[in-house]
């Protein structure tokens, strides 16, 4: 089958898919997450991988869990290779180990239920998730109801954080989105003797699990729990799922999704219709902190071999012409197909019952193949490797391509992958000699073709991972130049801080002598303050002296209308209408002397000023007596004149001696007179008001 490199094409994550990642708490965690922009062709930073949304959606998260990093390590794979069924796969069966089983995930188990095959339609086997794992034939499984296909999950990619080691190798291989998928012996891998004899009990708890009537578990069951708890089984993390502590439990990436969202999730990552009812809980309770394992519990510890440990005999390829795809090679066009023409095309993985079509491998070191099929090649290229052979007649023979081309005369295993292990990128296959223990027969070797000298496997073996050290020095020279163009754009804005700094130095005098100015002013301003609310108390209280003298002098107090609620303002309120009083009262005073003055000082001259005309009014002499006297004097000469026409004796001598009249006797004259004067006076048009007569007349 013709392998099919999908081409990539730019992300399409939704708002919904947002919102989603979101709920389940994976954009909670500061740079887990990040989100390709515009390009068409995934460039993950460094130490970021690229996976997909429907991946998180199924268990995964960063940082990767050790038993996933195994399993990508000896399947020679990477995260963009597996299918989203197939990630649910490693999720459910992780959640069954630490659950129901009450052991970590076992590597023994797992070889005993999974294989690999490849993923391909229309005889294209592909490379954007182009590795299936599979139940094997002959095991009785879990029925998870995987969907048939899984619609647009290639187009939603994006980049997660993969926490990297001290040492390189312990992590995942960095991305490569060319590297083709090579199969490898472990695809097939069966559990040893040992190793089934030590899992025999956990298969007969699985088949336990399964069967029991009324306690029945299911796929299903298990992938709701992981969802509804919010521990994600493909995460690194500090404590196995049996020793979960329900909501405070630290392992939890978000709080519980309510019955909606969860009913939703298990139907889109299921085959489940919306007829099927969604399971809200396991019939068989799992292991937590609120269920603990039983005392005495063996807890099993077997995981897959990690790049730390070295290479293994079981990862070497078996071929790289995708023999084990899943369709036969057909009705290739060879044109490429992009991610869009294959939305509508089914995954071609495992339906609802899960198992696969091939056959179960042979134990290790039993297989009894022909050359052709060890070697995984057709019989085509068998062919085409006879015709490229060099004639049995050449004396000279490049010990180079003589190691490449004499693996299948020197031993019967498959040729082991000495691929570099800190790239992904090349894979050169070449021949070892058959570990110590198993028994065959010494190869026969043809003396027209010589073996390669053992020093030349060596220099092929540094070749390979040089080829290997190359091509990753090459991504690391980008991310130095990458690195450099930062680090002189870091010096430029260091430069530039430095000016500032020394420019800010250098007005730090200027900065004090401010803060100094400032401070004196400060303190200028308090005492300005302190002093002007001294003056306004001191004003307030000349104000209410004032008011009060004015209320005492005219015995009249005001209140004011609208006051303002200020003790200054109100004061000078009342002073205003305190001060139009008095000018009202001076105006009338003016008029009323002007009007009195000609009678008191018919000799003198108004004054022009009110002060002094006030003051001819207020001098020690009695203006009144003066005023009377005059009175007196024009009373008398009237008399006289009255009494000189009416032509009467009068003895004027004794009219003028007034001391021997008795003050009674000139009271009783006066009252006599009176009516007298009265007709005299209205014969001079004048009618005076009545009032009391005096006694004797004031005579100066």
């Amino acid at each position: 089958m013709a392998t099919k490199d999908l081409e990539w094409e730019r992300s399409k994550i939704s708002n919904q898919d947002m919102n989603l990642l979101k709920r389940l708490g994976f954009t909670k965690k500061k740079d887990a997450l990040r989100f390709p922009h515009e390009e068409s062709y995934p460039s993950p930073p460094m130490e970021y991988r690229v996976s997909f949304v429907d991946h998180l959606i199924r268990g995964l998260s960063p940082p990767i869990h050790e038993f996933l990093r195994g399993l990508l390590f000896v399947y020679g794979l990477q995260l963009h290779q597996l299918t989203p069924n197939s990630i649910l796969h490693v999720s459910i069966f992780i959640t069954l180990c630490e659950c129901f089983l009450g052991v970590q995930p076992n590597w023994a188990l797992w070889k005993r239920i999974f294989c690999l095959r490849r993923n391909g339609s229309h005889g294209v086997a592909y490379n954007i998730g182009g590795v299936v794992i599979c139940v094997r034939s002959d095991v009785d499984y879990f029925d998870v109801k995987f969907p048939d296909s899984v619609q647009g999950w290639r187009k939603r990619w994006l980049y997660v954080h993969e926490e990297s080691s001290d040492s390189m190798e312990y992590n995942i291989a960095p991305f490569d989105g060319k590297t083709k998928i090579l199969r490898r012996r472990s695809w097939d891998a069966e559990a040893t003797e040992e190793e089934k004899l030590a899992t025999e009990a956990l298969m007969t708890r699985i088949r336990e699990l399964q069967s029991t009537r009324g306690k029945e578990l299911s796929g299903i069951q298990i992938t709701t729990y992981f969802l509804r708890i919010r521990v994600q089984p493909l995460q690194a993390r500090k404590n196995p799922l049996w020793m979960y502590a329900g909501d405070e439990d630290v392992e939890r990436l978000s709080t519980d999704l309510s019955a909606k969202d969860l009913e939703k999730l298990i139907r889109r990552i299921s085959k489940l219709s919306k007829k099927d009812t969604v399971p809200s809980s396991c019939k068989v309770k799992p292991f937590c902190s609120a269920n603990p394992l039983p005392e005495g519990h063996l807890v099993l510890s077997s995981l897959p071999p990690l790049p730390e440990g070295g290479e293994v005999e079981e990862r070497a390829v078996v071929t790289d012409d995708n023999q084990g795809a899943s369709r036969p090679e057909s009705g290739v066009g060879g044109s490429q197909k992009s991610v869009a023409s294959l939305e509508k095309e089914n995954e071609t993985e495992v339906t609802s019952s899960t198992r696969s079509s091939l056959p179960a491998a042979s134990p290790k070191g039993k297989r009894k193949r022909d050359e052709t099929i060890d070697s995984g090649a057709s019989k085509a290229d068998t062919s085409r490797a006879e015709k490229t052979a060099p004639n049995a007649g050449e004396k000279t023979l490049d010990l180079y391509d003589a190691a490449l081309i004499s693996s299948d005369d020197e031993e019967e295993d498959a040729p082991i992958d000495e691929t570099a292990r800190t790239s992904t990128s090349r894979t050169l296959v070449v021949s070892e000699a058959r570990p110590d223990g198993d028994e065959t027969s010494p190869p026969q070797q043809n003396p027209e073709h010589p073996t390669p000298a053992p020093f030349m496997k060596e220099l092929i073996r540094f070749g390979t991972q040089f080829i290997g050290y190359r091509d990753y020095a090459g991504k690391l020279e980008e991310k130095l130049a990458e690195a450099n163009r930062r680090a002189d754009a870091l010096a430029t804005e260091l430069e530039q801080s430095e000016t500032a700094r020394m420019k800010a130095e250098a007005k730090a005098a200027t900065v004090e002598d401010l803060q100094k100015r400032l401070d004196d002013a400060k303190r200028a301003l308090e005492e300005n303050v302190a002093q002007h609310s001294a003056r306004e108390e001191e004003i307030l209280g000349r104000l209410e002296s004032q008011s009060r003298r004015f209320v005492r002098r005219t015995h009249q107090e005001y209140e004011l209308e609208n006051p303002e609620d200020d003790e200054l303002l109100d004061a000078l309120s009342l002073l205003e209408i305190h001060g139009t009083e008095a000018r009202n009262g001076l105006a009338e005073a003016e008029a009323g002397l002007s009007r009195l003055f000609p009678y008191f000082f018919k000799k003198k001259e108004e004054p022009a000023v009110f002060i002094d005309l006030a003051k001819c009014f207020t001098s020690n002499e009695d203006l009144g007596l003066q005023l009377r006297q005059e009175g007196l004097k024009v009373g008398v000469e009237g008399t006289m004149a009255l009494i000189a026409e009416s032509q009467q004796h009068v003895d004027w001598s004794r009219v003028g001696n007034t001391g021997e009249i008795e003050t009674k006797k000139w009271q009783s004259l006066i009252k006599a007179a009176k009516p007298s004067s009265k007709k005299i006076l209205a014969t001079l048009g004048y009618k005076p008001a009545p009032a009391p007569s005096s006694s004797k007349p004031e005579v100066k």
